[in-house]
């Protein structure tokens, strides 16, 4: 991005001013993006819990073994 000067030297207050809408900008993208990505995070570690689970599970059924107790 080119910065007009109408002949006259950059000065300290213009770069800060610069900056500071740059930045000013960069925070309110990642303000408004931050409760969005909260439920996106919570979501998948949700799904990874529920995954973890259900695979945990059937792999114990499939390992188990089945004992038979008989009276003599």
């Amino acid at each position: 991005m080119s910065m007009r000067t109408n002949g006259r030297p950059i000065t300290r207050g213009d770069l800060e001013a610069a900056f500071q809408k740059v930045v000013g900008e960069g925070e309110k993208a990642a303000g408004s993006a931050a409760p969005t990505a909260l439920v996106v995070a919570g979501a998948v570690a949700l799904g990874v819990v529920a995954i973890a689970y259900l695979a945990g599970k059937r792999r114990g059924r499939r390992k188990s073994s089945v004992i038979e107790i008989r009276r003599l």
